[in-house]
């Protein structure tokens, strides 16, 4: 899979879908991919628009805080993230950013590389798309506790 970490077309498909779906900045002004995918504060992750949504793009903080290094966590189908019997409150998500454009407020139990069981709080999921044609979602979040 390519490698979007530093890729500014992609931060414009990040940062753009993001602003036109929430009217506000997912970045401070004169931030670029660099930033986003190395020093941001926040996780920020997406994932294709395929009927097994494989993760497109996880800035560090997403790697820390799932425990997986950039070449693992890319290509990783993003139902993975959740187990089992969370899968469907996921899906439930999913099927609402779809349906409304963006989910404001979320919280979910989410699994580590190592087995690790963790809270996400408000989080912020869109959608993704280039020249208005869907081509996936992204989740932003600051807030994660052990579970």
């Amino acid at each position: 899979m390519r490698d979007l970490s530093h890729d500014p077309d992609y931060f414009a498909v990040l940062t753009g879908s993001y602003a036109r779906r929430l009217g506000e900045a997912l970045v401070p002004d004169g931030a670029d991919a660099a930033w986003l995918y190395g020093q941001a504060p926040f996780v920020v992750l997406a994932h294709d628009g395929g009927a097994d949504p494989l993760f497109t793009y996880a800035n560090r903080a997403a790697q820390a805080c799932f425990g997986y290094t950039r070449a693992e966590l890319v290509g990783l189908p993003s139902r993975l993230s959740a187990e089992a019997p969370e899968r469907a409150e996921r899906q439930r998500l999913l099927d609402a950013v779809t349906r409304d454009g963006f989910s404001r407020g979320y919280r979910g139990l989410r699994i580590a590389k190592d087995g690790r069981r963790f809270w996400i709080e408000r989080a912020v999921v869109w959608q993704l798309d280039r020249d208005g044609v869907i081509v996936g979602q992204a989740a932003t979040f600051s807030e994660w506790r052990d579970a």
